[in-house]
This record gives structure tokens, C-alpha cells and sequence, in this order.
């Protein structure tokens, strides 16, 4: 298929208002019914079906099947990221009324987002821990490893390691790959950050405020 056939089918799939509202629920990593789906989407049973097969077929998302149950989710982090750049691109004419608990901290698929997650790789960087490529330091090493990240499994994931993801509200980059994944999973098993129940959004502890200034050293 010739390239600007497949992006104009691509750029169809997601610009239906229906099926954007569907990706962008999607966006939190979680996997959805097709019911919970349709609600998101605004539309009927049978409508919600229709428009999750479209975007199934050009492997926006992606279904499994537990017991009587379908699940849907987005197909991996490269549709997670051309999603947020979509955003950055609507937004052309930006004015920072993001919903203030989505703006302060929330996921982007499975890594953190939103302001903290922006200071987090800005500070990643002031302490040398992330080169300008977004390779590991010998500084990063040690830290992320005594944090409790196992980098030399994370580093072989088929994925990439570490990458500025360009944050729609914050239009500046936060740590996207398989490293900001491994440290968004981390925070959440040490309760720095909770998750929303039925939204990305990511609401920052007592106990992660303290430990985040011990561990990079800015108060948040």
C-alpha cells in the first residue's frame, strides 16, 4: 500500500468524533468493553461495534478475550504517541485549560504525564542521570537501579529505551519508553502517585512528594 493511502486511512479511522473519543479513553493504558466504549463514544450498541472493528482492522487497537469478556485497548505506545501529538497539533493556538488534575500529573499509555512528569525529566537530566540522547549515565544506572528498576531487563524489551514524549498540556517533553513505563509502575507500587478511577489523571501523595524531593531534589 502506497504511504499516502495508508495515512489517509489511518487519518480517517481516528478523525471520526466517535472513534477519537474511544482512542483517547484508551490512552490510560487500561483495556475497556465495548460497552464502556460506547458510553465513551456517545453512541449506540451496535454503532460502538462498528467503530471498534474499524479501528481493529488498522491495528489502532487491539481485542483479547477472557472468559465471556472482550477487551479492547490501544495496540502499544507508538499509537499511544501519535495520539498526543495529534493533540499538540489541535491545539495550535494553545491555552492551558487542561482540567487542572489532568494538567498537574496523568498517564500517557503507561507513563507519566502532565506537569510532574514533565519537571521528573527535566530534573532526570539537570542530575545527569539521562544523556542528551536518553541514553543512562553510569549515574542513571545506579540510581534507577537502587530505585528498584531493573534496567538490564527493561533496556531488553522490544521497544525503545527512553524518548522525549512531546505533553500536550505542558507542550515540553516528558520520559516516554520503556523507562518511563518502568518508572510509572514504580511509583505506583511505592504509592508516590494513585491512579483516577475513571480518568488518566494522577493524584500525588504526601508520601510521594517527600520522596520525589529526596530523590531529585525540588520540592513538588
Amino acid at each position: 500500500m502506497d504511504v499516502d493511502l495508508a495515512v489517509s486511512r489511518l487519518a480517517s479511522a481516528i478523525g471520526e468524533p466517535a472513534r477519537a473519543r474511544i482512542l483517547y479513553s484508551l490512552m490510560d493504558g487500561h483495556a475497556r468493553t465495548s460497552t464502556e466504549l460506547g458510553i465513551v463514544a456517545r453512541v449506540s450498541p451496535s454503532t460502538a461495534s462498528a467503530h471498534l472493528a474499524r479501528l481493529a482492522t488498522e491495528r489502532l487497537i487491539k481485542v483479547f478475550i477472557q472468559g465471556k469478556h472482550r477487551y479492547y485497548s490501544l495496540e502499544g505506545p507508538r499509537v499511544a504517541r501519535a495520539l498526543e501529538g495529534l493533540s499538540v497539533l489541535a491545539g495550535a493556538r494553545f491555552v492551558p485549560n487542561t482540567p487542572i488534575r489532568l494538567r498537574a500529573a496523568r498517564t500517557c499509555y503507561d507513563h507519566l504525564a502532565g506537569t510532574l512528569g514533565v519537571q521528573l525529566h527535566d530534573r532526570f537530566q539537570a542530575l545527569h542521570w539521562l544523556s542528551s540522547n536518553y541514553d543512562l549515565t553510569s549515574n542513571g544506572v545506579k540510581a534507577f537501579t537502587t530505585l528498584g528498576i531493573d534496567i538490564e531487563a527493561t533496556q531488553t524489551l522490544r521497544r525503545r529505551f527512553a524518548y522525549p514524549c512531546l505533553d500536550w498540556s505542558e507542550r515540553r517533553a516528558h520520559l516516554g519508553g520503556a523507562l518511563g513505563a518502568a518508572f510509572l509502575k514504580l511509583a505506583l507500587k511505592k504509592r508516590w502517585v494513585l491512579e483516577d478511577l475513571d480518568s488518566r489523571a494522577l493524584s500525588l501523595t504526601g508520601k510521594g512528594r517527600r520522596d520525589l524531593e529526596t530523590l531529585v531534589g525540588i520540592p513538588f
